[in-house]
C-alpha cells in the first residue's frame, strides 16, 4: 500500500437517540467538533435496539446516515434528503441483485453509497462492489449500541480492502479511543466514527483535539 494515495482522515462524531430532545442534547454537545456527523438508525430489528426513527429535525450540517435495519430501500425513500452519504449494512440485503438495487438506488437520489459490514462478515463479500460505492464502514464493535466491546479483529478488514482499493473511503465504527485509532489508521482506515468516547467526555473539544493528534 502507498500511504500518499489515502484520503485525508477525520474523525466523524455520531449520535443515537430515541427522540429529538435527546438528539438535540447529543448534537449540542459535539456540533464544534466537526461539518459532518454519523446518524444511526436502527430499526429494533436488525439490531436490538432502535434510534432515530422518528420525523426528526436536523441541524444545518452534513449527515451520513448508518442504516441498521431490514429493508433498507424502504429507509432511503424516507431518510435520503437529510443525508449527504446512506450506509447500508450487506447482511441487510438478499443476494448480489439485492445489494446493486440498493446502491442504484442511492446513486438515483444522488447521495453517497457506502456499505457497512457487521463483524461476521468477512471483507471479500464486498470486494464485488467496491467500484461501484464511495466508501465502506468497518463496524468493530458488535452493532446496535454505544459503548460495546472493540473487536481488533475486524481491522483485518481493513487492511484487506485497502490493499485492493488505496483511493476509497474505509470508515471504522465502534469502540474507537485514543488506543483504538492508532491501530486502526495503522492498517489502511482514514475515517473513524467515535461515539461514546465523546458524549461521555466532559471537555469534548480537548478530548477531539487529542484525537486529531494521533492521526
Amino acid at each position: 500500500m502507498n500511504p500518499k494515495k489515502v484520503k485525508m482522515k477525520k474523525i466523524i462524531p455520531s449520535i443515537i437517540a430515541k427522540n429529538q430532545k435527546e438528539f438535540d442534547e447529543c448534537f449540542e454537545k459535539i456540533k464544534s467538533l466537526s461539518p459532518v456527523f454519523h446518524l444511526d438508525v436502527m430499526d429494533g430489528k436488525f439490531v436490538r435496539n432502535k434510534s432515530l426513527l422518528f420525523d426528526l429535525t436536523l441541524p444545518r450540517a452534513k449527515y451520513h446516515i448508518h442504516l441498521m435495519v431490514h429493508n433498507p430501500e424502504k429507509y432511503i425513500e424516507i431518510i435520503h434528503s437529510k443525508a449527504e452519504t446512506i450506509i447500508f449494512h450487506l447482511e441487510s440485503v438478499i443476494k448480489k441483485e439485492g445489494v446493486e438495487r440498493v446502491i442504484k438506488l442511492i446513486k438515483k437520489k444522488k447521495k453517497k453509497v457506502w456499505i457497512a459490514l457487521s463483524p461476521k462478515t468477512r471483507s471479500r463479500e464486498v470486494e464485488p462492489f467496491l467500484d461501484s460505492i464511495d466508501g465502506v464502514l468497518i463496524m468493530t464493535v458488535a452493532p446496535g449500541k454505544y459503548g460495546e466491546r472493540f473487536l481488533s479483529r475486524s481491522l483485518i478488514k481493513v487492511k484487506e480492502i485497502r490493499s485492493l482499493n488505496e483511493e476509497i473511503d474505509i470508515c471504522v465504527d465502534g469502540g474507537i479511543n485514543d488506543k483504538t485509532i492508532k491501530k486502526a489508521v495503522k492498517v489502511g482506515a482514514n475515517l473513524f466514527v467515535v461515539g461514546s468516547y465523546l458524549q461521555d467526555a466532559e471537555d469534548v473539544k480537548k478530548v477531539s483535539k487529542h484525537f486529531k493528534a494521533k492521526l
